[in-house]
């Protein structure tokens, strides 16, 4: 009887070929589950917002790429950046793939800020990818006398906001509390639609705090016809597309002010980021994460995105994991300065 070894002859052929045969028959199991299935991705903003648009665009091609071929519907639950709509898939949701969430990214921050609202555990979650990372802006129309980061800090500005929560809210208050940015906030609008109907109508002045992505794709003709003015950006050091206007950031003259501010913007790194609840099996996780980076190469894709005039720099769901644990890890008195800050709230629309 001939014995051989597992790296040659006919037993090292054998496990060779089911090495090999393990990622395919896992495709396979994959592909069965799926096949006439619905997913049900769950948007936490309004129908109609940047993150609602962004997420219909990559729906339509993402279930071009998923073993299976299944359909994906769209159900929008909107409120409190998004952590309702985390709560509802963590607890809920069926563990098997077939819900994804889409969320505003302030729930990433959620944990610290507003722990008592938060009923997931951010570590557990599992991200399947980012479409793009937004830059945070202080617009105004045009006929506002402040023209300039330097004159938020002298005159007073009524600016439209959603929800506690949003960067919306968030970041005009921190921007307030911190650096004495003269933000007078009026929250409650039910989308970023009804906010720049307000700014049309002279009710606000402008956005203390909105993604440069929504204005392009929802108001490009106020930047074709030079209605609004761009002010200041929520970062620590300006970006490459907003080389002019000032980052917020640049006002930081104390490290507990650059912590503090640092906290607050690293939750745009995470962009628009797509999770499952925990425990979907590890072949789907896998599937659904490689569906959606070949979605973000994919041409079709890429050009109804240019069409609708949002930008694509993508993040896998493997980059988002060290993102997590950099939030997760924010000092407890960083977070109770920033918890402070956010503390007041602003006065809501009547």
């Amino acid at each position: 009887m001939k014995v051989t070894t597992a790296t040659g002859g006919a037993l090292g052929l054998t496990l060779a070929a089911l090495g090999w045969a393990q990622p395919s028959l896992a495709q396979g199991e994959v592909a069965q589950f799926f096949k006439d299935k619905q997913i049900r991705m769950v948007v936490g903003s309004a129908a109609g917002d940047g993150y609602d648009i962004n997420a219909r665009v990559l729906v339509r091609h993402l279930v071009n790429h998923i073993p299976g071929k299944p359909s994906i519907i769209i159900q929008n639950q909107p409120g409190a950046a998004s952590v309702p709509m985390t709560n509802a898939v963590y607890n809920t949701a069926p563990r098997d793939g077939t819900v994804i969430g889409a969320a505003i990214n302030g729930m990433t921050t959620a944990p610290l800020v507003t722990p008592e609202m938060v009923k997931y555990d951010l570590s557990k979650l599992i991200w399947i990818g980012s479409t793009n990372r937004d830059i945070q802006l202080t617009y105004l129309w045009h006929t506002s006398p402040i023209k300039t980061m330097q004159d938020l800090l002298t005159q007073e500005v009524v600016v439209g906001a959603t929800n506690a929560g949003t960067t919306h809210v968030d970041y005009p208050l921190v921007a307030r509390a911190l650096f004495g940015l003269k933000f007078k906030l009026i929250s409650g609008y039910p989308g970023t639609g009804p906010v720049h109907i307000a700014i049309e109508r002279g009710e606000v002045a402008g956005f203390g705090a909105n993604g440069w992505l929504a204005l392009k794709a929802l108001k490009s003709d106020w930047l074709k016809d030079d209605k609004v003015r761009i002010v200041m950006q929520y970062s620590m050091k300006r970006s490459s597309v907003f080389a002019n206007v000032p980052a917020i950031g640049e006002l930081a003259r104390t490290d507990a002010d650059r912590q503090a501010i640092e906290m607050m913007v690293t939750r745009l790194e995470f962009g628009r980021p797509f999770f499952l609840p925990p425990d979907v099996p590890a072949a789907r996780v896998a599937a659904l994460r490689r569906a959606f980076d070949a979605t973000m190469k994919d041409p079709a894709y890429l050009a109804e995105a240019e069409k609708t005039k949002l930008d694509v720099s993508a993040m896998t769901g493997e980059e988002i994991g060290p993102l997590v644990a950099k939030v997760l890890a924010t000092p407890p008195d960083v977070v109770a300065r920033v918890k402070a800050a956010l503390a007041a709230g602003p006065p809501r629309k009547k």
